[in-house]
């Protein structure tokens, strides 16, 4: 398999998703997610995650500012209804806003037992390393 990338410029916010092997999956966003790209970035994982029959998924949100509520609840929705699909979430988060939303995700998608919320870059960066050098 090819890597795959999608990448999203707006104004408040950028968002990068690359697929580098057929079993990981790295989102990264920086600035306010404000809802600006709609339902884009979900439609490319849908599509990368009909090729793959299970994932990791890696959110890096240390450079998030801030999201919606709005913003958060579609994402929320989203890993809910593709949580057999995701093996695992780990998410970075560096702002105690952005750690207590991704608390609210986590709960909401139902990931209590899938999903990781890291406040440290190096315990993010480890595990997406241990993710790439399985095979």
């Amino acid at each position: 398999m090819e890597p795959r990338h999608a990448h999203f410029d707006g104004v408040h916010c950028k968002l990068d998703l690359e697929q580098p092997t057929p079993h990981v999956v790295v989102m990264r966003i920086s600035g306010s997610d404000t809802g600006e790209f709609g339902s884009a970035p979900m439609d490319a994982l849908e599509a990368w995650l009909v090729a793959s029959r299970s994932v990791e998924l890696f959110i890096d949100a240390r450079d998030v500012r801030g999201a919606s509520i709005e913003v958060s609840g579609e994402w929320a929705l989203w890993l809910g209804r593709h949580h057999p699909q995701l093996r695992r979430v780990t998410m970075l988060t560096k702002s105690r806003f952005i750690q207590v939303t991704a608390e609210f995700v986590r709960r909401f998608s139902d990931l209590e037992g899938t999903m990781r919320i890291c406040t440290e870059a190096e315990v993010f960066d480890r595990a997406l390393a241990d993710a790439l050098a399985w095979r």
